[in-house]
């Protein structure tokens, strides 16, 4: 009976996609319908068992048949992929074949012996340990501009939080590519153009690309178990007049690069101290003011304290929010980069599933990653008591 009704849905696909969709619409309405009054049915049936009144009865029925669209829709995508993808990561399951029970195989292949889950995993890491100090500094820098009484502050904040808005899109990631084309991508063409007219520009910017290369140079070295990389920069000396980043062309900028674009949108990051701030009593501060304290102990000894919330959920969700990149690699790099330099966790998993069609071993990674955030999120929550402060 199904597959007659598929193969007929089949066939009106060919013969009128229009019709096709609204006969699918039609479709998701009724079974929205029918399992929102079975979901409460069956909730009223509990309370008449439990011998609870006829009023109790019918304001359960309500409640259940309003709530029940999210309560299917969280069964049919949330409860039941997940408990699909637990079983499949105990499998080997290689599309289109069918799954085969294997244990604990996946992640012990995973965890010992498969090198780009380790260099996707350290990339991951390298994200989070330097891009997202950055974005916390940038975004508490921003909020204490607005946090200042100045005229078309609303304006700002527009402008500020537009990135947040653009960010992950492909055509503002795509608009990036350019930018830091390595030949004539506009931040080049403006470094070289600094370095040219102004000597002292030329030294920073030449000392900025030799500090980068040999930090760049020394990370892949840990991550590749050898330091020919290092060496070689050291042979090189010093960089020459002109010199500028290669960006995503070099696996010592690639990463870089996109610790950039993260910090031009850590608008969001911003709005959530920029209302911690506005939540500090003035009279704390107009308190401190009158007793002499200056503008750096205002901030260090009262401001940034009271604002610990804000940075510890900022902190949670940064950490969260960087082990999971994939827009930027995805759009940005071919294949992970040069030298798999943009090779991140949430990358290779959707490689591994949706390239190579190996659901069992995605579904592992995925469940590997899954335990790495909840394990640092463990840990800030622990560590919390030691430096967050709350009213």
């Amino acid at each position: 009976m199904f597959r007659a009704l598929w193969n007929a849905l089949a066939k009106l696909s060919d013969a009128n996609p229009k019709l096709y969709t609204l006969v699918w619409a039609a479709a998701t309405v009724v079974f929205i319908i029918l399992t929102s009054l079975a979901v409460a049915s069956l909730a009223r049936l509990i309370t008449k068992l439990f011998k609870k009144n006829r009023l109790y009865q019918q304001r359960t029925f309500g409640g259940y048949l309003f709530a029940s669209p999210w309560i299917v829709g969280f069964l049919l995508f949330v409860v039941v992929p997940t408990a699909l993808s637990l079983y499949w990561s105990l499998t080997r399951y290689e599309l289109p074949n069918p799954p085969q029970w294997v244990g604990l195989d996946n992640y012990v292949k995973l965890l010992t012996s498969d090198p780009d889950f380790r260099v996707s995993l350290l990339n991951s890491l390298y994200m989070t340990l330097f891009g997202l100090p950055l974005q916390l500094v940038t975004s508490l820098v921003l909020a204490l501009i607005l946090y200042q009484k100045m005229r078309g502050e609303r304006i700002f904040r527009i402008i500020f939080y537009l990135p947040v808005m653009l960010a992950s899109s492909t055509a503002m990631l795509t608009a990036w590519r350019l930018v830091f084309n390595p030949n004539n991508g506009i931040l080049n063409l403006v470094l070289r153009g600094l370095g040219k007219s102004f000597r002292p520009a030329s030294w920073l910017i030449r000392a900025v690309v030799y500090v980068g290369d040999l930090a760049g140079s020394l990370f892949a070295g840990l991550q590749r178990g050898n330091l020919n990389t290092l060496q070689s920069t050291l042979a090189q000396g010093f960089p020459h007049v002109g010199v500028v980043p290669l960006w995503h062309q070099s696996p010592l900028w690639s990463k870089p690069a996109l610790i950039i674009i993260g910090v031009w949108s850590s608008g969001a990051m911003m709005l959530i101290y920029l209302a911690a701030l506005h939540g500090i009593p003035s009279e704390i501060l107009e308190a401190a003011k009158v007793d002499g304290a200056s503008s750096w102990q205002l901030f260090r000894r009262i401001m940034l304290p009271l604002i610990s919330p804000a940075t510890f959920y900022n902190v949670v969700i940064g950490i969260i929010t960087t082990l999971q990149i994939f827009e930027q690699s995805y759009v940005l790099s071919d294949s992970g980069g040069p030298a798999q330099s943009q090779y991140f966790v949430a990358y290779y998993l959707y490689r591994s599933t949706f390239r190579f069609n190996k659901v069992g071993y995605g579904a592992a990674m995925s469940w590997v990653l899954l335990l790495i955030l909840l394990l640092f999120t463990f840990f800030q929550f622990r560590l919390s008591n030691r430096w967050v402060h709350y009213d």
